[in-house]
C-alpha cells in the first residue's frame, strides 16, 4: 500500500533565484503538490550582472500550464520586504520560503576586490537575512512557517578562490540557527539545505561527468520535503546532491583542563603537553543548543573548584557484548530460563547485572597511579596487590549500553602493618552527567605498611556488616568452571595472578586464583535468584570482604539471612569449607522472596 501524496494545498511558497536550476525545480515541485508559488528572479548573470524578466515569467508559465497557480517577482533579493509583498499582494500570506538566490565571483583571496566580497554577501546573507525578516512577522502572525537556508559544501569546508562565497554560505548556517530557535515557538522551523548540482553558476567549473549526473530535479524532493508541514526537523543541515541526502552536524571534542586547579594559570608548557588531547576527536558529541556548550564550560569550572588535584577521570564504553560477556564470566546461563534476559540482546527484560557497573572504577584504580600516589613508598607490584573490600551502589536506571565518565580519587589510606590499605571512591556519569553508580574499593598493597600512619578508617567508608547468628534463610550452590578465570578476564580485569601459573607462584599461590570479583558476581546472582526473582531493578547495593582465595572448579555456596530489605550473606568453598566472602551484604528497593 502506498503512502499518502504529500501536498501543499493552500500553502504559499516563495522561491528566490527560481528562474533556472535548483530554484526552478523547487518552484515546479511546490506547484505540482498545490502551492501557490511566487517565482522570484532578477534575471541577472550568475555573476550578478544585469536583469531580466525573462528567467522569472519562463517559469510563470511554465506552472501555468500544468495548472499550478504562480506569479513572478523581478526585486533583488535585497529588497527583501518587496519580495515578500508580491505574495502578500497575489495571494493574502507566505507559508514556505527558500532562500535560493546566488552568484558567484570567484577570485583568490589577494584578488578579491570589496566589490567582489560586497556583492556576494548582499546577495547571499543579506539577502537571505531580508527575505527572512519580511516573511518572518506573517508566519509568526499564522502560527507556521518553514524556511529554507542554501549553504554550501564551500561554506563548511572552504574552497580555493571562494573565500567571499564561502565566508557567506557558513554565514546562513549561523542566520538559520538563529532562525530556528526564534521561530520554533510558534511553529517556524529554519533548516539548512547543502546542494551539489549543476547549474548556470557551477556549469564549466565540474567535470562532465559529474556536472551531467548532479540534477537539480534530484535535489527537490529533499527541500520541499523539508519544506512540509509533516517535516519536524528545525535547525537541521542537510547535505544532498545526486539522489543521496545525509544529515550534517558539528561536533565537540571532549577536550582537555587547561590548569590543574582553579587557582592556577594557564601556561603555554601546560597547553604544549594537553595539545593532543585539546585536539582528540575520538570521543566527540554533538551539542545541539549553546547552553549545552555553556554548561560543559561551567561542569569543568566546578570540577576544579571542586575536586582534589589529585583525581583522575576515566571512560568506560560498553554494549550488549559486554554485559553478555560479564554475565557468562559469573556462572549465567542458558539453562536457566531467568538467565536469558542477562545472555540475550533480544530478550524483552534484556538488561544488566548490576555488578557489572564495578567495573568502571576497577579499571580507573588499577591503570591509573591512584594506588601508588596514595603510598609514601611509591610503586607496587601487580604481584603484591590484593582486593580487599568493595561497595557498589546503584544511583539511577542502569542503561545496556553507552559511554561512562569515571571520576575517581583516593579517599582514605590506612597502614595495617604487614601492607597499606589504600580506599578509592570513584563515581560513575552517564553521558548527560546523570550519576548512575558509586563504587568504592579497599585495596592491599602487601608490604607497604609501617610507615607510621593511621590503623582506623575515616568516616565515609562503607561499614562491613554482621550476619544474624541463626541459620541461613537460605542457601545456593554454584560449581564454577577450572576456565572461569580465563573467561571472566575478557571482561577487564587482566591481573595475569588470575591465569599466568608462574605469576600466581611469585604472589604465593600454588595456581592462578579466580577473581574476588567473580566470586562476588556468583553471590550476587544467588541473592538475586532468591530475593528478587532475577529482577536487577529491585538491587540497590552490594558490600563484601574478600576473606580467602577461590579457585577456578571449585563449588561456592552462598548463605543467605534476609533482614528486612537487607539481605546478609557469606560465601564459602564447598570442598574445604573455608569462607572467601564475609561481612557481606545486599540491599534491595523491595523483596521478592521464593515461597
Amino acid at each position: 500500500m502506498s503512502a499518502a501524496k504529500l501536498r501543499f494545498d493552500g500553502r504559499v511558497a516563495v522561491v528566490t533565484g527560481a528562474g533556472a536550476g535548483l530554484g526552478r525545480e523547487y518552484a515546479l515541485l511546490l506547484a505540482s503538490r498545490g502551492a501557490k508559488v511566487v517565482v522570484n528572479d532578477l534575471g541577472g548573470s550568475h555573476v550578478g550582472e544585469g536583469a531580466s524578466t525573462r528567467a522569472a515569467d519562463v517559469v510563470v508559465e511554465e506552472i501555468r500550464k500544468m495548472g499550478g497557480e504562480a506569479v513572478a517577482d523581478y526585486n533583488s533579493v535585497i529588497d527583501g520586504a518587496k519580495v515578500i509583498a508580491t505574495a502578500i499582494q497575489a495571494f493574502g500570506r507566505v507559508d514556505i520560503l527558500i532562500n535560493n538566490a546566488g552568484i558567484l565571483r570567484d577570485r583568490s583571496i589577494i584578488k578579491t576586490s570589496e566589490q567582489d566580497w560586497n556583492l556576494v554577501h548582499d546577495v547571499h546573507l543579506k539577502g537571505s537575512f531580508k527575505c527572512t525578516q519580511a516573511a518572518f512577522e506573517h508566519m509568526k502572525k499564522q502560527n507556521f512557517g518553514r524556511i529554507i537556508m542554501t549553504s554550501s559544501n564551500s561554506g563548511i569546508y572552504g574552497n580555493f578562490g571562494q573565500a567571499n562565497y564561502s565566508a557567506a554560505k557558513m554565514g546562513l548556517v549561523g542566520l538559520a540557527n538563529t532562525v530556528a530557535i526564534e521561530g520554533a515557538k510558534n511553529n517556524i522551523y529554519c533548516n539548512v539545505i547543502i546542494p551539489t548540482a549543476a547549474s548556470r553558476m557551477t556549469e564549466g567549473i565540474l567535470p562532465d561527468m559529474l556536472f551531467n549526473e548532479l540534477k537539480p530535479s534530484l535535489i527537490a524532493p529533499v527541500v520541499v520535503y523539508l519544506c512540509h508541514e509533516s517535516c519536524e526537523d528545525n535547525g537541521s543541515y542537510i547535505e544532498s546532491a545526486a539522489g543521496w541526502a545525509t544529515k550534517v552536524h558539528t561536533v565537540r571534542g571532549k577536550g582537555a583542563v587547561l590548569r590543574p586547579a582553579l587557582e592556577e594559570p594557564v601556561t603555554l608548557e601546560y597547553v604544549q603537553n594537553v595539545w593532543s588531547k585539546v585536539t582528540d576527536m575520538s570521543e566527540a558529541t554533538h551539542l545541539n543548543a549553546i547552553a549545552e556548550a555553556s554548561g560543559s564550560l561551567l561542569e569543568v569550572l566546578e570540577n576544579l573548584k571542586s575536586n582534589d588535584k589529585d583525581a583522575v577521570e576515566d571512560s568506560f564504553s560498553f554494549g550488549n557484548r559486554e554485559l553478555i560477556l560479564y554475565a557468562l564470566g559469573i556462572g549465567a546461563t542458558t539453562t536457566n530460563s531467568k538467565d536469558m534476559r542477562f545472555l540475550y540482546e533480544n530478550d524483552a527484560d534484556f538488561s544488566a547485572l548490576p555488578t557489572f557497573f564495578v567495573l568502571p572504577g576497577l579499571m580507573m584504580t588499577m591503570s591509573s597511579s591512584l594506588v601508588a600516589n596514595a603510598l609514601p613508598q611509591g610503586g607496587v607490584d601487580l604481584s603484591n596487590i590484593l582486593h580487599g573490600e568493595q561497595y557498589l551502589e546503584i544511583m539511577d536506571d542502569l542503561p545496556t549500553s553507552g559511554k561512562l565518565l569515571t571520576r575517581g580519587k583516593v579517599f582514605d589510606v590506612m597502614d595495617k602493618g604487614s601492607g597499606a590499605v589504600v580506599v578509592t571512591s570513584c563515581d560513575s556519569y552517564d553521558e548527560n552527567g546523570r550519576l548512575l553508580v558509586k563504587n568504592q574499593s579497599s585495596i592491599f598493597a602487601v608490604g607497604a605498611g609501617r610507615f607510621g600512619g593511621k590503623k582506623n578508617p575515616i568516616a565515609g567508608v562503607v561499614p562491613l556488616a554482621v550476619a544474624p547468628s541463626r541459620t541461613p534463610d537460605s542457601s545456593v550452590q554454584y560449581r564454577t568452571s577450572e576456565d572461569q578465570a580465563a573467561l571472566y578476564r575478557l571482561s577487564g580485569d587482566l591481573n595475569p595472578l588470575h591465569i599466568d601459573p608462574s605469576f600466581a607462584l611469585m604472589a604465593g599461590f600454588k595456581t592462578p586464583i579466580l577473581h574476588g570479583l567473580c566470586s562476588l558476581g556468583y553471590s550476587m546472582r544467588a541473592v538475586l535468584s532468591q530475593y528478587a526473582d532475577n529482577n536487577t531493578a529491585l538491587f540497590k547495593a552490594i558490600k563484601v570482604r574478600f576473606s580467602g582465595p577461590v579457585l577456578p572448579g571449585q563449588t561456592l555456596k552462598i548463605d543467605m539471612w534476609r533482614e528486612g530489605k537487607r539481605v546478609h550473606f557469606r560465601t564459602l568453598i564447598v570442598e574445604t569449607g573455608k569462607e572467601v566472602i564475609s561481612g557481606a551484604y545486599v540491599d534491595l528497593k523491595e523483596v521478592k522472596a521464593k515461597l
